[in-house]
């Protein structure tokens, strides 16, 4: 049995699935493989997205897939009305904007708030000595936001704590790796909410 994960990027590409597999393994008798299926950005998710679905949830995918997964960063759509204004807004209309099209109901969309590198925030202990008390700052990460979003504030630590460049996929693959599952779900409720539904997901289907 397993997932397939539809993500946007290269950070979520290589090290998702492991952390999904953090999540997941300890809870159920059989582990659950995980599938990714990258995209080139939100737009070309925006466009592919629906033939997708439907490759890997038919005949191309196998017949053992419990669920096809989407996942975007909440920062950097473009697709939301004027009224749109607050992240639960936006999350439930852009949750409903891709699920209508996809039109599987296999097909769930979940979004990181504002990014994917926001639950690196829940965690000072896995980032250099230097920067552990800035990052700790940071009581919600899911509330670091658009004026200013997750890897912005990364860049700007990593440059004036310890004089280096914050590297998107390497730095935030190293640090996922480092990252527990439990610590992100006392801290980032949004996401909370996606390792929960895949695992209710995984046992039933086990």
């Amino acid at each position: 049995m397993k997932f397939v994960l539809f993500v946007e990027g290269e950070t979520e590409r290589g090290a998702l699935p492991e952390f999904f597999h953090r999540w997941l393994d300890p809870r159920l008798p059989k582990r659950a493989g995980i599938r990714v299926v990258k995209f080139e950005g939100w737009r070309d998710y925006d466009r592919e997205i629906e033939k997708k679905v439907k490759l890997n949830l038919s005949g191309g995918g196998g017949d053992d897939v419990i669920a096809a997964i989407g996942l975007l960063d909440l920062y950097g759509l473009e697709i939301f009305p004027n009224s749109a204004i607050s992240v639960a807004h936006r999350y439930d209309f852009a949750k409903d904007y891709f699920e209508r099209k996809v039109g599987d109901s296999r097909f769930t969309q979940y979004f990181a708030v504002h990014e994917i590198e926001a639950l690196l925030f829940s965690d000072p202990e896995i980032f250099p000595t230097e920067l552990r008390k800035s990052v700790q700052a940071f009581k919600h990460p899911e509330e670091i936001n658009f004026d200013k979003p997750p890897a912005v504030r990364l860049e700007k630590l990593y440059r004036e704590k310890i004089k280096e460049t914050y590297k998107k996929v390497t730095e935030g693959y190293d640090l996922f790796g480092k990252l527990d599952p439990e610590i992100v779900c006392a801290r980032c409720p949004y996401f909370k909410r996606l390792l929960d539904d895949i695992l209710n997901l995984a046992t039933h289907a086990a």
